[in-house]
């Protein structure tokens, strides 16, 4: 279970290392950081190459393994398609059948470059115990490999066990430096997911050593997000998923909004306002951010996320219900399902056409779409439009 909430949770969550500031270490720590830069803008091929540089150049630092399996993991869940909240709400938990084995050179390249940094980090462990540099990448490298195995391989209760170790070192590196705000965003990210779950699993959880309570771990991700340091970004997106769960709307639009200006390159940024905006009943806001995305999407000539058109024209065509443009929603929704896509943006279109053609009064093939959405839904394991497919299958939709 907790490992389940990880995989919901920690996506985008690749952590980089503060190196010491010699000069040789500084041009390590400023490679690092621009090759983050170039993948959080999605331009992959490029990060990796720098990745591979940093390597050649420190061999033995971890932070150049982690930074590269750190990459590695987000273009294995961009090549899949599962980069954006949707996939890491709580409502949509993809199966095996939806979830296609990584390719085997990145799966490859992963599992040795997130070891390489685990073996790195233990020996400086060893050396140097009460070091909360050396427990820092420890945990750093550790937490990577918890929430690969989690969302990558489907193994939530494997992870379990990396995931504790993450945890307990980086509590560690806040007791030798409770300046170390970078070590919040592991220790924060475990205690909300503790926090999430149900009474007895929190109890188990804390037993074996988690610990919980909401409000401090939102502090401390949020210390994480405003500190000008390593894991910067990665708090970011945990914060904007966080606070799309938390019904946080207008904070999560203030963290896009900071993202935005940093990654202008990243595209999806734009499909996560825009998503956030329909969770909060905003559509002209989910419009306007809609347009650019899609100028954006068009003069992009980079690899696309696997079903990314699909997931865009489905959102513009839920947005164009809301705003009553009937004609356009249904164009795009029907453009969606020529697209490939995963399973639950297919059940969610479905539920769309459905709606729509409850308002032009055809109420047999508004139930077509519903008995199509709950089981793509059902398939896909999206609980919540399963749920409202099988209860507009006995009530008409009438827009609010």
């Amino acid at each position: 279970m907790i490992g389940q909430m990880n995989r919901r949770l920690l996506v985008g969550c690749a952590v980089l290392l503060l190196v010491p500031a010699t000069s040789d270490a500084q041009n390590t720590a400023d490679e690092l950081a621009r090759g983050f830069d170039l993948a959080y803008n999605l331009d992959h091929e490029a990060a990796v190459e720098t990745l591979e540089a940093a390597i050649d150049a420190d061999p033995n630092n971890p932070a150049t393994h982690r930074s590269l399996a750190a990459v590695t993991w987000m273009r294995i869940l961009f090549l899949r398609g599962t980069m954006t909240v949707d996939d890491y709400l709580s409502s949509v938990t993809p199966r095996k059948v939806d979830m296609p084995d990584p390719p085997v050179d990145l799966a490859s390249i992963f599992t040795t470059h997130s070891a390489r940094a685990i073996e790195l980090s233990e020996a400086l462990v060893r050396t140097s115990s009460d070091d909360p540099e050396a427990h820092y990448q420890l945990g750093a490298s550790l937490g990577l490999t918890a929430s690969y195995m989690a969302t990558v391989e489907g193994k939530t209760l494997e992870a379990l066990r990396p995931a504790k170790q993450a945890y307990d070192s980086h509590e560690r590196v806040l007791e030798l430096d409770p300046l170390r705000l970078d070590a919040g965003l592991v220790v924060g990210t475990y205690r909300y997911l503790v926090s999430t779950l149900p009474l007895p699993v929190r109890l188990m959880a804390r037993m074996v050593g988690f610990g919980a309570g909401k409000e401090e771990a939102l502090r401390l991700i949020r210390e994480a997000a405003a500190h000008d340091g390593e894991t910067r970004t990665e708090a970011q997106f945990g914060l904007v998923l966080i606070y799309n769960r938390e019904r946080k709307y207008g904070a999560a639009q203030r963290v896009l909004r900071d993202l935005k200006r940093r990654y202008p390159r990243n595209r999806l940024i734009w499909l996560e306002s825009a998503a956030t905006a329909l969770r909060d009943e905003r559509p002209g806001l989910a419009a306007s951010n809609l347009r650019v995305g899609f100028s954006r999407l068009a003069s992009d000539d980079r690899v696309k996320m696997f079903g990314e058109e699909a997931v865009w024209l489905y959102k513009r065509g839920a947005t164009g219900l809301l705003l009553e443009r009937d004609a356009d929603a249904s164009t795009d929704l029907q453009a969606a399902l020529e697209r490939d896509a995963r399973l639950w943006v297919t059940g969610r279109t479905h539920l769309e056409l459905g709606k729509l053609a409850d308002l032009a009064g055809d109420r047999a093939l508004s139930r077509q779409h519903y008995d199509q959405a709950r089981e793509l839904c059902d398939e896909g394991r999206d609980k919540r439009c399963e749920d409202a497919a099988k209860r507009l299958r006995k009530n008409v939709f009438q827009r609010p």
